[in-house]
């Protein structure tokens, strides 16, 4: 390959981390690389509730339309927005190095215990509501500048949630009028993939593109979406797991959080760690 088209969304979150990918595949590669930005449903439907609608593909599918009909060579990801199951012909090739994959409570300034949160994930508000029994929940859509807006100027809810990660590509460190507060791993289980840039492409590519990813992250992800595969869960299900050295982090609606050890048996054959863990949780 002498030049990479990358099928990217045309959102501020998306296209940063695809500057990251085309930077990383320029280096390490010697390519060329072009951008093919496309609008996915989920962008359309600004006003859907990813909920109500399932949310599954909706910000992946015209991206991987692109790469099946050969008009981009590759495609970038929020991998924690991918479905568990890939469309035949495709693949992913491999990740960058993951960033921080805590969640964030965004509250107003001079909020302490907030009495109204905006966020869409079941996940989050499941597992925040531990937090703050008497909280009651709105919908927030939009960019991750749209949203801290919306909470610092427009007041439409105390508090919001966001990854990390997405805030530190983007360059925020804070926000006029709001406070940063990350939650930890035992309050506040991750999305399957939270923090790590995915690369999709066509199978036979694979092999091309593999070397020059990350292969920690390639190990823990494995292991979080076997779980994502087995349950087969959604932007509807209130469900994550987060991977990392000797522990594996799980939330489900009907477990709560639950705390694994993990051994390097369990990276090398995560389906099998998989279907362990959900029989002794009563979930399989």
């Amino acid at each position: 390959m002498k030049k990479i088209i990358i099928a990217t969304r045309k959102s501020p979150l998306a296209l940063a981390q695809t500057e990251m990918t085309a930077a990383h595949l320029r280096a390490s590669l010697g390519v060329e690389t072009e951008l093919l930005k496309i609008v996915t449903t989920g962008d359309q439907q600004s006003a859907w509730s990813l909920e109500q609608k399932g949310g599954k593909g909706l910000f992946t599918s015209e991206l991987e339309q692109a790469l099946l009909r050969g008009e981009a060579g590759i495609a970038v990801h929020s991998t924690k927005d991918l479905p568990g199951e890939m469309p035949p012909g495709l693949a992913i090739a491999g990740y960058l190095p993951r960033a921080d994959p805590h969640d964030v409570l965004v509250v107003r300034e001079g909020v302490t215990v907030p009495k109204t949160i905006a966020t869409g994930s079941p996940r989050r508000r499941m597992q925040i509501a531990r937090l703050f029994p008497e909280v009651v929940f709105t919908e927030i859509r939009g960019n991750v500048d749209t949203r801290l807006k919306k909470i610092a100027e427009q007041g439409v809810a105390d508090a919001t949630i966001l990854a990390a990660a997405g805030l530190a590509r983007l360059g925020i460190a804070g926000w006029p009028g709001l406070e940063f507060r990350p939650v930890d791993f035992f309050r506040m289980v991750p999305a399957v993939g939270q923090g790590a840039v995915g690369i999709q492409c066509r199978t036979a590519d694979v092999t091309f593109l593999a070397p020059v990813f990350d292969l920690a992250t390639a190990r823990a992800v494995g292991v979080e979406r076997a779980f994502q595969n087995a349950l087969g869960g959604g932007c509807h299900t209130a469900f994550g797991a987060f991977a990392s050295g000797d522990l594996l982090h799980f939330y489900h609606e009907q477990t709560g959080v639950r705390i694994f050890p993990l051994a390097a048996a369990d990276y090398a054959d995560p389906v099998a760690m998989a279907a362990r863990v959900l029989a002794a949780l009563g979930l399989k």
